[in-house]
């Protein structure tokens, strides 16, 4: 029911990912993430997640006024998650609870990346590197027909640049499976609360205007 892989990415990912939530998306449009969840799962290429920029280390902003939601329910999961306490790390367990009981959430660490020519202009500038932008997402759920990826903060209320992060995770996402962009949601959250917001271009045109 949930295929497990270890990716060494630099450090070592478990993707994990929930065959029977899977199906859920034929019938829901998604047939070109269908495919590349289960493609990447047997051979995720290693190359672009050595070298290149991780979105997790992002340090700038993009603009991004993410909407606060207390007692959201993945906050609730992730209580539950921590509870739980079957791995020696909260990410582990709000990840895996979230993967095993909850009917929405379909993978977690999902791998992803972006090629410098994917972007269109400027991707030197926003990165400081010509190798591919990479990062894992936390967890992907099929929330009300829309993709939400989600990143689990342990102190999401303290959090500077987790909203530039999880936009590129969108990005990413949307280049890897040729979904438009305007069907993904974006958030990230503790046990307490959570913050959310729609990706939109309209945040990398005004940044990348921004830059000489």
């Amino acid at each position: 029911m949930i295929r497990h892989v270890s990716l060494d990415h630099g450090w070592w990912y478990h993707y994990r990912l929930h065959n029977e939530k899977l199906d859920l998306l034929k019938g829901n449009g998604y047939t070109g993430l269908h495919k590349y969840l289960g493609e990447v799962f047997d051979k995720c290429p290693r190359e672009p997640f050595i070298t290149g920029p991780r979105s997790s280390k992002l340090r700038f902003n993009l603009g991004i006024k993410p909407r606060q939601i207390d007692n959201h329910e993945v906050s609730v999961l992730a209580k539950q998650g921590l509870e739980w306490d079957q791995f020696d790390n909260n990410h582990s367990n709000v990840q895996v609870f979230m993967l095993s009981y909850d009917n929405k959430t379909i993978g977690i660490e999902v791998p992803i990346w972006l090629q410098a020519e994917e972007l269109g202009k400027k991707f030197e500038e926003l990165f400081a590197s010509k190798e591919p932008l990479s990062g894992h997402i936390d967890v992907l759920r099929l929330e009300d027909d829309k993709l939400w990826i989600w990143d689990y903060k342990p102190n999401a209320e303290m959090e500077k640049y987790a909203s530039t992060q999880v936009y590129f995770y969108a990005i990413m996402l949307s280049k890897r499976t040729g979904i438009p962009l305007d069907h993904f949601m974006c958030g990230y959250f503790d046990q307490h609360t959570s913050y959310v917001f729609k990706p939109q271009m309209k945040y990398l045109e005004e940044k990348q205007m921004m830059l000489r």
